[in-house]
């Protein structure tokens, strides 16, 4: 009776071994689908961002922008020299 028990007992045990192992390597699977996933909407951002600045350039190619100076409040003069 107990050998029965215990074949009983190792058998389930072997089957909630393998079960585990299946259950990790599933997880780990799609684990790796969603950090690829992930990846690939991240390359795709990167991807859109530059072709949005290469347009950009393009379109600007050759304009000149003047920017103004910031106003101060303690004017110096800096052509001043001592003779």
């Amino acid at each position: 009776m107990t050998l029965i028990a215990s074949i009983q007992g190792t058998f389930k045990m072997m089957l909630m071994i393998i079960g585990g192992f299946v259950l990790l390597r599933f997880l780990g699977q799609l684990l790796i689908v969603k950090r690829n996933l992930a990846e690939q909407k991240r390359q795709q951002d990167f991807q859109k961002e530059l072709q949005k600045q290469q347009s950009f350039y393009k379109k600007n190619s050759g304009k000149v922008n003047i920017l103004g100076k910031k106003q101060t409040t303690n004017f110096q003069d800096v052509d001043y020299e001592e003779v």
